[in-house]
């Protein structure tokens, strides 16, 4: 798993970003009409095949299999919704959100290739029910998760990356810090180094 974990909200910022360098690449698509989704999933897919990424669907299970996307995420609610026998059977896989020890045991009992533990600093991206984490709940996760890859995601930045992973983190998510970026190509740029 690459330490460098993207995270776009659109398929224009994607096909921006992957071209850099970019090896593990979210699609997250929140604010797209149900009928156009199909479109951007397949042009991300398409550009991260070009260019050797690994594409992770954001939520859309059902359309990872339909459309053959081969890996997913989702939050503890879609969970509750999401067919991981489907998932399985159609060879889909997927990393899942915790955010208390309750939700880890549940993930973990899927048998994830990952769980993400955030937000491990403030964040800006979305209102949450739960405060930062800090890097003690960090190194507490990834003791916890055991060999399963732990992402941290939530307020980071190249800056915070030595204390994240030396926290035990095994790579580090991360949205608002290139998405609000004056020039997102150069700290996409800046993340890449920082990571490998």
């Amino acid at each position: 798993m690459d330490r460098f974990y993207l995270i776009t909200g659109t398929t224009t910022l994607l096909e921006r970003l992957v071209p850099l360098g970019v090896k593990l690449v979210q699609l997250r698509l929140k604010e797209v009409p149900d009928e156009e989704l199909p479109n951007h999933i397949l042009r991300a897919k398409a550009c991260c095949a070009a260019h050797g990424a690994q594409l992770v669907l954001n939520d859309y299970w059902q359309l990872a299999i339909d459309l053959d996307i081969d890996f997913v995420h989702l939050g503890q609610e879609d969970m509750d919704l999401a067919d991981f026998t489907a998932l399985r059977r159609a060879n889909v896989r997927f990393g899942l959100s915790t955010h208390d020890e309750t939700e880890l045991d549940r993930a973990l009992s899927y048998g994830p290739e990952y769980v993400a533990l955030g937000p491990v600093y403030p964040t800006l991206l979305k209102k949450m029910k739960w405060g930062p984490q800090g890097l003690e709940r960090v190194r507490e996760w990834k003791r916890l998760a055991g060999k399963v890859p732990l992402v941290a995601i939530g307020g980071l930045t190249p800056e915070r990356l030595p204390g994240v992973f030396a926290a035990g983190a095994d790579c580090a998510a991360v949205v608002t810090d290139i998405q609000q970026a004056t020039d997102p190509e150069a700290r996409c740029r800046e993340w890449i180094a920082a990571t490998r």
